[in-house]
């Protein structure tokens, strides 16, 4: 078998270190020079970094430059909220800055833009990111508790703990329990007490939980949609407000939108 000739990369050789020229010392007249890792090291380990990310497939494609596409002509408070997404990604420092809590109903493009930040953050500056979706976080936790599975609680926690950034995708769309909400608590203070950065998504509104706002009649209390109060309590609703700043989407169910205009 006849094996195809290995890649060497033309500017380091191989090594991984490509030297680089400082400042001219006119002394001597010559150039001091460093070492550094090579782009093709950091493009490999970009790529290392996206593999695990574990974003799913239907949101491999995308991309902060792609948002405006796949939502033209969207509401005004997208516009914006891709404007932050934006500056995000590019100035987070992923060890003390605070995250994001971006909220809207469903079709309003949340996913896309967490996913977009984290593939940046990934691809442009070497950064470990993970993506997951709340509902399975918490199906993976209660699977590690069966005898039969050689996973633990902790495996399945400690990437969700130590991971530079994480997403955590449509938080609250679990019941509540109390199990929910002391595992929602333990993974939220302790990214909070780690100092590192958290992307949050919702479809649930940013007010407080039934039994919490006393302006509300009995009568209006049960009709009234829930809330994230509501499903994830309020005192971690107010670690929320402490962790991340909030982005709220307006508008339309986009992806039901051109579903309908297609059978026109």
């Amino acid at each position: 078998m006849i094996k195809a000739p290995v890649e060497v990369c033309p500017v380091c050789d191989g090594t991984g270190w490509k030297t680089v020229p400082t400042r001219r010392d006119t002394g001597r007249n010559a150039t001091e020079r460093r070492v550094m890792r090579c782009d093709c090291q950091l493009r490999a380990r970009a790529q290392s970094l996206l593999a695990a990310a574990r974003i799913p497939r239907r949101y491999e494609h995308c991309e902060l430059a792609n948002y405006d596409t796949d939502f033209p002509g969207a509401h005004p408070s997208l516009a914006e909220a891709h404007f932050i997404a934006s500056n995000f990604a590019r100035k987070c420092d992923p060890h003390g800055d605070k995250g994001l809590l971006i909220i809207g109903k469903i079709g309003t493009g949340k996913t896309h833009l967490a996913v977009g930040i984290i593939k940046e953050l990934i691809l442009s500056r070497g950064i470990a990111c993970l993506f997951y979706d709340y509902r399975e976080l918490l199906k993976e936790i209660q699977n590690s508790y069966n005898s039969t599975v050689q996973t633990t609680e902790l495996d399945v926690l400690r990437p969700v703990f130590e991971t530079d950034v994480l997403v955590l995708d449509e938080l609250g769309a679990v019941k509540p329990t109390e199990w929910v909400w002391d595992t929602v608590s333990l993974i939220l203070n302790t990214r909070y007490n780690e100092n590192r950065t958290t992307i949050i998504t919702t479809n649930f509104d940013d007010q407080p939980a039934a039994g919490a706002s006393g302006s509300l009649s009995p009568a209006r209390a049960a009709v009234r949609g829930e809330t994230l109060g509501d499903r994830i309590g309020e005192r971690m609703r107010s670690r929320l407000h402490e962790m991340c700043r909030i982005i709220t989407l307006d508008g339309a169910d986009f992806r039901q939108k051109f579903r309908s205009a297609s059978f026109r």
